[in-house]
């Protein structure tokens, strides 16, 4: 891999700025963190993130919806907004010389948006169709709510929103949500592509630079749920969601947590795919990720079976889940390390995962990790790294859902 250059800047209002300049492309692409994701949804108003990601599109500046979708398409920006549990994310990309122009657009969606009023119902009600299409599709819904049980509230709220919250939702209350998380402090932009860094740093600083500070806003903390969940569901299908803790991405040992989860579910030829799919035959799907928070993470599970064999499939997922720590061969790690760099070889070669991947770090670590970096981590994990990481960190005290006709019972020892 080339030698990267990495360049970060602080501005005086607190954005932090992350340039990487590529030459061998013709691209640049822009990721832009703002801390207004759903964790700072008011109580009762779980969906507050979503209906205002929803309204930003829809007028900026002196552009009304119609004028600022042709202004992205003119220059030839592929784009999209999302809600996480901490930010909303405005992704672009386009040809290089075009990144001025687009920077413009995005600093009047980012400090000018119009929120407007006449355009929230429909905001709403496209939120209202994204949970109700998560609500007809279990699959979806059970790991939105395995998420809830796991991760204590307000981050393991639903990112997307509640149903039952929508209709506490007012323009008013969006636009409140807007002024009080929208701010340069903690938020993060990283662009990278061929760029220059000065001229970019000159025009993010004239665009950006007169943003305000604002105070950092609140959320109420409570419980997560309970560990052990059943949602009744009229169908010959289960779907089992399964939990346990695990290390964060800011953790020196998270490559090795993450090998182990690889181990697990990377693949046609990984732990859960070949004992609990293909030699038993006990389901139609399962695979296991991990998921960071800032401070702490969680192994996420699915397994989707017949509701005939949902007590077996439950109970052999959970005894691969603990056999791990039984063992693991030099053959699985290397098919570990091997995806892990096709990975990174195409994260090289595209801009809006170099771009994604700065802003998440400087997130997670205050710094940006080199793809070299990543590279020579992954390329000095042993076998012994990741069973001593397995463990410190045993798959145990599981929180466990499931979505079917019947609940399960407590998982037995398979033998």
């Amino acid at each position: 891999m080339k030698h990267q250059t990495i360049e970060t800047q602080t501005l005086s209002n607190g954005l932090t700025l992350i340039i990487e300049p590529m030459e061998d492309v013709q691209s640049a692409a822009v990721s832009f963190l703002v801390p207004a994701g759903s964790v700072y949804d008011p109580p009762g108003q779980n969906g507050s993130a979503s209906v205002l990601c929803e309204l930003i599109p829809r007028g900026a500046g002196n552009r009304d919806s119609k004028h600022l979708s042709a202004a992205l398409d003119n220059l030839g920006v592929q784009h999209s907004e999302g809600v996480g549990t901490i930010h909303l994310t405005f992704t672009a990309a386009t040809l290089a010389e075009n990144l001025p122009q687009a920077l413009r657009v995005y600093s009047d969606m980012i400090l000018r948006p119009w929120l407007p009023e006449n355009q929230f119902e429909a905001s709403r009600a496209g939120v209202e169709q994204s949970l109700m299409a998560i609500e007809d599709e279990p699959r979806q819904k059970i790991m939105v709510e395995l998420r809830r049980h796991a991760f204590d509230a307000p981050w393991g709220l639903p990112s997307e929103g509640a149903l039952t919250d929508l209709p506490a939702l007012s323009p008013q209350s969006i636009a409140a949500h807007y002024k009080r998380c929208f701010r340069p402090d903690e938020s993060i932009l990283g662009i990278a592509g061929k760029v220059d860094v000065e001229e970019v740093t000159a025009i993010i600083g004239e665009l950006f630079g007169s943003w305000a500070r604002g105070p950092e806003p609140k959320f109420v903390t409570s419980p997560s749920g309970s560990k052990r969940h059943h949602i009744s569901h009229d169908s010959t299908q289960t779907h089992i969601g399964i939990a346990y803790d695990s290390i964060p991405y800011r953790d020196p040992e998270y490559y090795a947590a993450w090998a182990a989860v690889s181990v697990l579910s990377g693949g046609m030829s990984s732990r859960l795919f070949t004992e609990v799919r293909e030699r038993r035959g006990l389901c139609y799907s399962v695979h296991a990720s991990l998921a960071s928070l800032r401070d702490e993470a969680r192994v996420f599970c699915y397994a989707g079976t017949t509701a005939e064999r949902a007590q077996e499939t439950l109970d052999v997922t959970i005894s691969e889940l603990k056999r791990l720590g039984q063992g693991i061969g030099e053959d699985e790690l290397a098919r570990c390390k091997a995806r892990a760099k096709s990975s990174l070889v195409m994260q090289q070669e595209s801009t809006v995962a170099r771009s994604s991947s700065m802003a998440r770090d400087w997130y997670h670590l205050n710094r940006v990790t080199t793809l070299a970096e990543v590279r020579d981590k992954i390329d000095a994990l042993t076998v012994a790294d990741v069973l001593d990481c397995v463990h410190a960190h045993p798959a145990e005290d599981f929180t466990i859902l499931t979505i079917g006709p019947e609940a399960l019972e407590e998982p037995r020892e398979i033998s």
